[in-house]
């Protein structure tokens, strides 16, 4: 049970196990996206009906047809990463060993629905994955397994997400051989060191830089590759890609230097590496200032 990309590789690596059987694959229905509003299928339906597998595409799982189907299925165990829908108790009772989450953190941090763009705006240096017996709580269930990795310095949030994504399929795989082992121990979650997420949105966009680099640098790679840092140069509105922690002091938000470009913050400085001014495509920060950035400008 999944939708987006994040999804993918859990399924194919679980596909691709000789003693496990997809039996079917719950997904979100298409939705229209782009300009023109084209019927689009998740992630996880193309990926599915490459393998072979049936695809469900419920509304809602709350509904007794959803209910019906899913356990037509008989299945054994239900794999769940963002699927994007709330499983009621009876869904989540009707697989003999339950239903077993893929989650974008080290659980019980950054529960909700942004681990991973959240770890990175937060300056986390270690973040992971976790499989977790889900309950009818947010990312409350007993954990299973944890994986943890490194973030690096100039990693965006996009970066991560795809390197979480294969290690939660490398840990789904993982913790259902354990299981099958009887060799899990399930651990009940620390409430006192749970913290939770909120969806990201473009509210979040504007840099200020009355906050130190550092702060600045997480915020780009956090929104990279969506929503995107924004700010204001030359009079333009531009979008800013990728930053760098670079050497340098100055009043927050004096351009320091364009050849690199760099702008002072409350507490050090930031180069920009990759920018795209509105209504234009990305382009290096380098190739803005030559088009942008008067000549005299130090």
């Amino acid at each position: 049970m999944g939708t987006p990309d994040f999804a993918v590789p859990a399924l194919k690596k679980l596909a691709a196990c000789d003693n496990h059987t997809v039996v079917a694959v719950f997904t979100q229905p298409d939705k229209p996206q782009g300009r023109k509003m084209t019927l689009t299928p998740p992630d996880v339906k193309v990926c599915a009906q490459e393998l072979g597998i049936p695809v469900c595409q419920p509304a809602s799982m709350k509904t007794e047809e959803a209910l019906a189907l899913f356990k037509s299925y008989e299945p054994d165990v239900a794999v769940v990463a963002a699927y994007g829908q709330i499983l009621p108790k009876a869904v989540l009772d009707a697989p003999k060993y339950g239903c077993v989450n893929i989650h974008g953190s080290l659980l019980p941090k950054y529960r909700g629905a942004a681990p991973i763009q959240q770890a990175v705006l937060d300056g986390e240096p270690v973040t992971g994955v976790t499989t977790m017996l889900m309950d009818v709580g947010l990312d409350t269930g007993d954990i299973l397994l944890k994986q943890e990795t490194a973030i690096g310095e100039n990693e965006t949030s996009g970066e991560l997400f795809d390197r979480l994504a294969e290690l939660g399929g490398d840990l789904i795989v993982e913790t259902l051989r354990r299981m099958e082992q009887g060799d899990l121990v399930p651990q009940k979650q620390d409430e006192a060191l749970a913290t939770h997420t909120k969806k990201i949105d473009k509210s979040l966009c504007p840099i200020d830089f009355n906050k130190t680099a550092q702060e600045v640098h997480n915020q780009v790679r956090g929104l990279s590759p969506w929503p995107v840092a924004t700010t204001e140069l030359a009079g333009k509105k531009i979008k800013v890609h990728a930053t760098r922690l670079y050497s340098g002091s100055g009043k927050p938000g004096e351009l320091l230097s364009v050849k690199p470009l760099v702008i002072a913050c409350a507490e050090g400085a930031v180069e920009f590496v990759e920018v795209q001014p509105e209504g234009k495509k990305r382009m290096s920060a380098e190739a803005f200032a030559a088009g942008y950035l008067r000549k005299e400008t130090p």
